[in-house]
């Protein structure tokens, strides 16, 4: 059995290219994950994997994560989302139909100059409805993969790791909450002992490797990046530009922790610190770069059911991509480039 760790990163609708990685991921017997690291949509993902996969085996986890992105795309049969895939412009023309139709001119208006504060506890995340009928004891539970969800705490600016009992639905809210959308989740903290405020975990851990880094878990550590590292096209819309800082601001975190492990490895490899001193990672990453180039911040916030098919099956390839070239390599070698990334 080959063991592996997961860290899936967080992305708004976007989240659902992951949704197809787990799904094929999940139809290799011999492939067991230990534990994931999740932030905002990856830690949605998590949940709904874990909490599957617990009830009704890999069969059941497959179910479950199409359930959540059912509700999370509001179109249940399949049929409709056939026919009007069948009718719909290519990915790049839906994303920039989405983003100059005047409703989300004015949602993006409203975001820029409005507070969320000023609208009260009427305006609710939509995924928190969603969350209510997750099997938390299942999420919770010391079986199946160990899970970790990253947010990042309004107060000091640190990244706050929740894990066994302690993701609750307020956790993967908190994990998922932009500030320019929805008021900071506010959870009690043992660790600060009080009451903390929360916002989503991509600014300051997208999403957090640390917690994989323990002995007895698997040195292989599967990232799953849904923000693009490089796009060339230069933004020029204030939408575009908004976007950019944003996919750049939610890499830096995984960009970071990415370099210590180079750093590590290279420790280790001119034996500065005795073996088993520090442990030696195996990086492999599935990206969708050239895909996420033809999306934009419009289908990152809005979840498009046919976006969402077309999400799941790109997905689902790169994944059956990855698995083509590089499953012999698991336990084995690093598939990434660390150097090659950061030069």
């Amino acid at each position: 059995m080959i063991r592996i760790n997961l860290g899936l990163q967080g992305g708004g609708a976007h989240g659902a290219f992951t949704w197809g990685v787990l799904d094929r991921l999940l139809e290799e017997e011999d492939i067991e994950v230990a534990a994931i690291t999740g932030t905002s949509a990856g830690a949605m993902n998590a949940a709904a994997f874990k909490a599957g996969l617990l009830a009704g085996g890999r069969a059941g986890a497959k179910k479950n994560l199409d359930w959540f992105w059912a509700q999370v795309g509001a179109i249940n049969a399949p049929w409709i989302q056939d026919w009007l895939a069948a009718l719909a412009p290519s990915v790049r023309g839906m994303a920039t139909l989405l983003e100059m139709s005047p409703g989300f001119q004015a949602f993006e208006a409203m975001a820029r100059t409005t507070s969320p504060y000023v609208y009260g506890p009427m305006l609710r995340n939509p995924l928190a409805r969603i969350l209510d009928d997750l099997r938390f004891e299942d999420v919770c539970s010391a079986e199946g993969p160990r899970l970790f969800v990253g947010a990042t705490n309004v107060r000091s600016g640190k990244i706050r790791v929740f894990s066994g009992d302690e993701i609750t639905n307020d956790a993967l809210m908190a994990s998922a909450c932009l500030p320019t959308l929805f008021q900071a989740v506010e959870i009690f903290d043992p660790a600060t002992d009080r009451t903390e405020a929360f916002w989503d975990g991509g600014y300051s851990g997208n999403p957090a490797l640390f917690p994989l880094y323990d002995k007895d878990l698997p040195d292989d550590v599967l990232i799953v990046s849904i923000n693009p590292i490089v796009r060339d096209t230069l933004p020029k819309t204030p939408e575009a530009i908004a976007n950019r800082i944003n996919e750049i601001s939610f890499n830096t975190s995984l960009l970071r922790e990415l370099r210590s492990v180079d750093f590590v490895r290279r420790l280790l490899a001119d034996h500065r610190v005795a073996p088993g001193t520090m442990k030696r990672v195996l990086i492999h990453m599935i990206d969708a770069d050239a895909l996420m180039n033809d999306l934009n911040v419009a289908t990152k916030t809005i979840p498009v059911p046919i976006v969402l098919a077309r999400l799941k099956a790109a997905g689902r390839a790169a994944m059956d991509d990855f698995l083509t070239a590089h499953k012999a390599d698991l336990g084995q070698h690093d598939t990434v480039d660390l150097r090659a990334m950061f030069s």
